[in-house]
């Protein structure tokens, strides 16, 4: 009798435990702060997510062995089948999306800003087979985009999903989305210092200390994950890069120049035609895409695929100047209408193959009038990759870093930050060009902005201010006086005879010295909710409570005044 009583006892403590312990852990994630947990798992997500994008970059080394596209006379191209690969991948693409649900069709990087702003980074599931397959599609038959659209909203999909799935609170869901994210780049560029800038710079748009490590370790899990595959490989590495002296910064200096004009006008002509294909049926937008597509690839093959084609001729022995301009006039038609026309895949790979032929454009001019420039013809094509990322997307600092890491090479960082400021200024001040991907969210209709004061409650999970010293009665009038008096202060709870939850209050009448028992219907909250959610639901009568239940609306876990809002607000700690 003695041993079963025992045993009863310590199956009591274990549960107990368990409790203590689930709970403890929410409330940490719960708050803006760093927290070994978060950090956990965010390494564990950015695993999920460096194998998705691993999978996606196998699959498409795999298929470019048979469709990458090669260069000769127009004659030659015309009759060789790959030329027309744009026509048969517009088709495919609009097969997948017809087999997906309309609902789910938005992706890209512009759609995860949206759900990262606006719905804690949330991104369906079901929009990620439609990005998976219609990108892989995109990339194969040698549209110009990039494998960082992508990477970006598959690493989100996986990190947002699988924190979900765990019950995370949604403060703690915009972190794993942010972590799934920097991994996703990471793991495409085996770049994870780049891939950290580029989720603060255009992502998360503010610096907060804790998300910092979470992001740091995704990006690290990234690039080992990249590094295990497909060896520690520096995409421009073999670009010859030469420090270049200080005699020639003036020339630099009109290179940004030239740098922010051209900047300016793709993000003009990008946008233009982005708004002027928004509402066009989806097949039209595709087929424009990929007749441009294919009538460029029949005079520039050179112009098709990421950029990586058009890096090598920048960058090879004695290229010539008109064929470099007409290929940079190609590669930008076939960016603008692959893009704007909302062909899968992202921006990066084709703004590199552009920024590196305005670069050696640039040096070769240049060396026709001080022939001493003809050695450096790689240090621009690296500047000029550089500036075309960090002006366009609005990420300078991630452009400067990205290139430094994928060249691994020291010696860019003066040059490139001399070129990029008046590059930057030219376009953003002179002709008010617009971050693209901000841009976007406004053409398709999708919001960005959220208030500060809301933006700051959304870092704190409801468990943070909740009340956890409540008492909850069922509906007896004779009672319920008496509870009130006997809660020394605590809040309490009635469930009504239809089973909804009612605020008990003591309030003094104005006229006569008594008091009376009011009721006050609530509102309840999952304890997964952040406390902007709260402000929300109480914000319209400036007054009033919410219950915070846990798995289901029976299990009430605590309260949250609007007293208690305000005075977390006016603590000044979000």
């Amino acid at each position: 009798m003695q041993l079963k009583i025992n045993r009863a006892a310590i199956i009591h403590a274990k549960r107990a435990i368990r409790k203590y312990l689930r709970n403890e852990f929410r409330d940490q994630l719960s708050q803006a702060s760093i927290s070994v947990q978060l950090c956990a798992l965010a390494l564990l997500f950015a695993i999920i997510s460096s194998a998705v994008i691993i999978l996606f970059r196998l699959m498409l080394l795999w298929a470019e062995q048979y469709t990458q596209v090669h260069t000769g006379t127009v004659t030659e191209l015309a009759y060789d089948w790959r030329t027309y690969l744009p026509i048969a991948g517009a088709a495919l693409i609009w097969l997948v999306a017809l087999l997906g649900s309309k609902r789910y069709r938005r992706m890209g990087i512009a759609y995860v800003l949206h759900r990262f702003r606006h719905h804690y980074g949330k991104v369906p599931l079901q929009s990620a087979p439609g990005q998976f397959f219609q990108a892989l599609i995109a990339l194969v038959t040698n549209f110009s985009v990039g494998r960082e659209g992508p990477a970006i909203h598959l690493g989100a999909v996986s990190a947002s999903v699988m924190a979900e799935k765990f019950k995370l609170p949604d403060n703690s869901v915009r972190i794993m989305c942010a972590s799934g994210i920097a991994a996703g780049i990471a793991a495409t560029f085996n770049a994870p210092l780049a891939a950290v800038l580029f989720v603060f710079e255009v992502i998360v748009r503010e610096y907060k200390i804790h998300y910092f490590f979470p992001i740091m370790l995704s990006a690290i899990c990234g690039a080992v994950s990249s590094q295990l595959v497909f060896g520690n490989v520096h995409e421009y590495a073999a670009i010859d890069v030469i420090h270049i002296p200080l005699d020639h910064y003036p020339i630099l200096l009109l290179g940004g120049l030239a740098l922010g004009c051209t900047a300016a006008a793709f993000n003009y002509s990008l946008l233009k035609v982005t708004a002027k294909g928004q509402h066009w049926p989806l097949i039209y937008r595709l087929a424009i895409a990929a007749s441009i597509t294919t009538v460029v690839g029949l005079f520039l093959p050179q112009a098709l695929g990421s950029g990586d084609l058009a890096l090598h001729e920048a960058v090879s022995e004695n290229p010539s100047l008109f064929f470099l301009i007409a290929l940079l006039i190609g590669k930008m038609l076939a960016t603008i209408a692959a893009i704007g026309f909302g062909v899968p895949g992202g921006l990066i790979g084709p703004l590199y193959g552009i920024g590196a032929l305005v670069g050696a454009i640039l040096a070769l001019v240049s060396s026709a009038l001080f022939p001493s420039i003809a050695p450096y013809v790689g240090l621009y094509t690296v500047i000029g990759m550089t500036a075309m990322m960090g002006v366009c997307l609005s990420a300078p600092l991630a452009a400067l870093v990205a290139l430094l890491e994928m060249t691994n090479d020291a010696s860019i960082i003066l040059p490139a930050m001399f070129v990029t400021i008046p590059a930057f200024l030219i376009a953003y001040q002179w002709f008010n060009a617009e971050s693209i991907f901000l841009k976007q969210l406004d053409i398709m209709g999708l919001s960005y902005k959220v208030p500060p004061m809301n933006l700051g409650l959304q870092q704190k999970g409801v468990r943070v201010l909740m009340d956890k010293r409540f008492v909850i009665v069922t509906d007896d009038g004779d009672l319920l006086l008496e509870v009130l008096k006997r809660a020394e202060g605590r809040p309490v709870l009635v469930r009504n005879t239809d089973g909804k939850i009612e605020m008990l209050r003591l309030e003094m009448q104005s006229f006569e010295d008594s008091t009376t028992l009011s009721r006050h219907p609530m509102q309840g909250l999952p304890d997964s909710a952040t406390l902007d959610d709260a402000y929300v639901l109480l914000a319209a009568k400036r007054g009033g409570e919410v219950f915070i239940y846990r798995d289901n609306i029976d299990r009430i876990v605590g309260v949250i005044s609007w007293s208690n809002l305000q005075q977390e607000i006016r603590l000044g700690q979000m």
